[in-house]
């Protein structure tokens, strides 16, 4: 039987049940996984994250958010953006190359089909 995944305190608001976090959308345990990755590399500390995410959606509520949690993961995946940017992991040249990417990359791909990233999505092919 698998464990529940336990987080830091500074994580306390990631939407969970009692078997760890849930997700509404595969690209969010994604963006929640690459999070976690990127931690256990040494790339950032949770500290940082936790203060990354924190402005990130004090950001949104300023902007009228109505934080009712259905833009948690927007929130995060942008607070990955910046932290990873901040730090220096990726360029915000090399996010928008890969979001642009992902975007051609949904567009050739039917609906309910899996959205595969291929090397001419890449090179706007």
């Amino acid at each position: 039987m698998n464990q529940p995944l336990t987080l830091p305190p500074e994580l306390a608001g990631v939407p969970r049940d009692a078997d760890g976090p849930v997700f509404k959308a595969p690209w969010e345990a994604q963006a929640f996984a690459m999070t976690l990755a990127l931690y256990e590399r040494g790339v950032f500390t949770w500290t940082e994250w936790a203060a990354t995410l924190a402005t990130r959606i004090a950001r949104a509520q300023a902007q009228g958010d109505a934080d009712l949690g259905d833009t948690y993961y927007t929130h995060w995946l942008g607070a990955l953006e910046d932290i990873v940017g901040g730090k220096g992991v990726a360029s915000a040249g090399e996010l928008e190359r890969y979001q642009h990417a992902w975007d051609h990359a949904a567009q050739r791909t039917p609906h309910g089909e899996p959205i595969e990233l291929r090397d001419a999505d890449l090179h706007g092919h």
